[in-house]
């Protein structure tokens, strides 16, 4: 396999730099993912772009955190997996919601059921969702127009998901407690 670095914002070619930095101050590290995206400026200031747009949405943090994951199950991604399961902890998500999404189910909390089904569903069915998806989806309160911010979660997490699958891009320790391997 090749290797792909882990880059700083002092190796990162100069059109990855400024964006590095500020994901640095953002997070207060500089998670692996991004380092190794920063490789390429057109993959990571593409990333962080979208990225910002998704988190500034409509959804509260867990909302995003059960897409996310969701998401990082479905495309079975050890990297995201492990890093949104700490994140929808350290968001305040109940331990057993982010075990249920871990284990591919829906977690008991029927909005976040709702996410999850329909971010689950848009993957695997690569956009042809039924109408009785949708009906799903808006009876728990969400709007039509919200699935559009679950299709820019997807966006973001097959980007994510594809540079550290293909890369191996190694689990930072603070993650560690949330490894995790496809079943």
């Amino acid at each position: 396999m090749h290797s792909f670095p882990l880059h700083t914002a002092e190796s990162a070619p100069e059109k990855s730099r400024p964006t590095l930095q500020a994901l640095q101050q953002k997070f207060g590290f500089l998670p692996n993912v991004m380092a190794t995206m920063a490789g390429n400026p057109v993959l990571l200031n593409g990333f962080a772009g979208a990225f910002g747009s998704f988190h500034g949405g409509s959804l509260d943090e867990c909302e995003k955190q059960v897409l996310l994951l969701t998401n990082a199950v479905t495309i079975k991604c050890p990297w995201t997996v492990a890093a949104h399961s700490t994140f929808a902890l350290e968001d305040g998500m109940r331990e057993f919601d982010v075990k249920a999404i871990r284990e591919g189910r829906l977690p008991d909390d029927r909005k976040y059921a709702a996410l999850s089904a329909m971010s689950k569903a848009l993957i695997e069915k690569r956009g042809n969702v039924a109408e009785a998806d949708i009906e799903e989806f808006t009876a728990a309160g969400y709007s039509p127009l919200q699935i559009f911010e679950v299709i820019a979660s997807i966006g973001v997490s097959t980007m994510a998901a594809t540079t550290t699958n293909m890369t191996g891009t190694p689990v930072e320790e603070r993650f560690k407690a949330q490894a995790w391997t496809p079943a």
